[in-house]
């Protein structure tokens, strides 16, 4: 009889205890990985769909189109446009994945506050995010998203650079963050200082565990000039039901 529950990793944080774990479900015979945050559930490989979404909807608003602006030659891949694209927040991968099954992306930058969350990636104690790691566009930044998100940007090699798309996951919602310093981002001052960091037409996409939050939608309105709220419904096979997170997409003009 295989191993029923198993502790993957562990680190003290300045957050709080993050850890890694997998467990065997009996009823559904599946391999299910969990990140919690002390006892605080963040992420599970039961649910990814909304994760995944996050990904679809955020690049699918950009329509194809790319911003040329500051983009340095030789950076295209044959017959389209590269995209440039920030995921905040690696956890289980499965955002960061589905962003580099888009063909239009060039490079991606994974901005993750612990060291340890990408070492898991790096040693590949997550199957389903197999070649996340080793894809050549794949760059790993060890930094507070939020920090560099209100200074130079999140290319600590290229201050200043821009992007053609910024998809965060790390906060359970804009009203309910892991931290307080968080706080700040969702507002129309924090939000600016990241469109700062967007191309023309650049696009910035938010998973929330809330329902859409008409408040949040006002503030993503003064600073974007397109904005969108998706309910993402999926299964939940722990309730035989149905359960549903939010996507906010907000683009800028191009």
């Amino acid at each position: 009889m295989g191993v029923r529950f198993e502790e993957l990793a562990w680190r003290e944080t300045p957050i709080g205890a993050i850890s890694l774990r997998r467990r065997r479900d009996p009823a559904l015979q599946v391999d299910v990985y969990e990140v919690k945050l002390d006892d605080d559930f963040l992420m599970s490989s039961l649910f990814p769909v909304a994760e995944i979404e996050l990904a679809r909807l955020g690049l699918a608003a950009l329509d194809g189109n790319a911003s040329d602006e500051g983009r340095p030659a030789g950076n295209e891949p044959a017959g389209a446009r590269a995209l440039d694209v920030v995921v905040g927040g690696l956890g289980l991968g499965y955002t960061a994945r589905t962003a580099l099954d888009d063909r239009r992306v060039g490079s991606l930058l994974v901005v993750e506050a612990i060291e340890d969350v990408i070492d898991w990636h790096r040693r590949g104690l997550l199957p389903f995010a197999a070649g996340l790691a080793d894809d050549p566009r794949t760059r790993f930044v060890r930094a507070d998203f939020f920090a560099v998100a209100g200074a130079d940007g999140f290319d600590p090699d290229r201050p200043g650079r821009r992007f053609d798309a910024v998809l965060l996951d790390v906060d359970h919602s804009p009203r309910n963050v892991l931290h307080p310093s968080h706080a700040a981002f969702y507002t129309p001052e924090g939000l600016r200082r990241l469109a700062r960091h967007l191309r023309p037409g650049g696009v910035f996409a938010l998973w929330s565990d809330d329902p859409p939050d008409d408040d949040f939608a006002g503030v993503l309105a003064e600073v974007f000039d397109d904005a969108h709220a998706h309910v993402v419904t999926f299964p939940n096979p722990l309730t035989g039901g149905e359960s549903a997170n939010t996507v906010y997409v907000a683009r800028l003009a191009a």
